[in-house]
């Protein structure tokens, strides 16, 4: 008899999700209309701002979105201050999150929801880039969710995490709406979409394998 595995469903689904982003946001466009504008905005802001979603779709859907919005369908605008807000406020509910339940939720082993290492990684990145982490992590998939966490366990003073969370809210959602905007529709390019989007996630975690083979080539120092 065969079994179904809901998993491996959920898997193949999100697999669909981000290659095909381009598709589903345009069915999106014509089911919802106005209301898409809610949908990316509570997109982005779950991505940023709970450490349990850290697998939903953040530069992938910028990029579609602004593909989307040079076809007249959104205006561009409005999405980028839209999705700016979504991401700045997504950071400080983050920052705020890990400031309060923090060190509890470090004490506790991988779950469904959480996994232990996604927030080593980020500590340690943040232990190497300090502050800027914020910006620079906007930038690099699951480092993003896990960095603003990390910042409020480590109590950084709020108005400097501010700073930087509005610097790169603001830089990271308009680099990749503009891109798509810009060079989404280049045939070449929207007939490759699913080949575009593994590229954007395989370049935004070039910076975590380079900080990750550093780190390993560093020799242990034994007192």
């Amino acid at each position: 008899m065969h079994v179904k595995i809901p998993s491996m469903d959920i898997l193949s689904q999100l697999i669909d999700l981000f290659l095909n982003l381009d598709e589903h946001l345009n069915t999106v466009v014509q089911n919802y209309g106005i209301w898409t504008y809610g949908i990316l905005t509570l997109v982005i802001f779950l991505e940023t701002g709970i450490v349990a979603t850290p697998f939903l779709p953040g530069d992938s859907l910028l990029f579609a979105a602004g593909a989307i919005a040079a076809l007249g369908s959104i205006d561009i605008g409005l999405l980028i201050l839209l999705l700016a807000t979504a991401a700045i406020l997504g950071d400080t509910v983050n920052y705020w999150i890990g400031r309060k339940a923090g060190p509890l939720v470090f004490s506790k082993e991988k779950s469904l929801f959480f996994n232990k290492d996604y927030l080593r990684r980020a500590y340690d990145f943040y232990e190497i880039h300090g502050a800027k982490t914020i910006v620079i992590a906007r930038f690099i998939p699951i480092i993003r969710t896990f960095a603003p966490f990390v910042a409020g366990i480590g109590h950084m003073n709020y108005l400097k995490f501010l700073a930087y969370n509005v610097a790169g809210g603001i830089l990271w959602v308009m680099a990749f709406s503009l891109a798509g905007y810009f060079f989404g529709n280049i045939p070449i390019i929207k007939e490759n979409f699913g080949l575009v989007i593994i590229g954007i996630i395989i370049v935004s975690l070039v910076p975590t394998v380079l900080e990750f083979i550093k780190h390993r080539r560093k020799p242990t120092i034994i007192p």
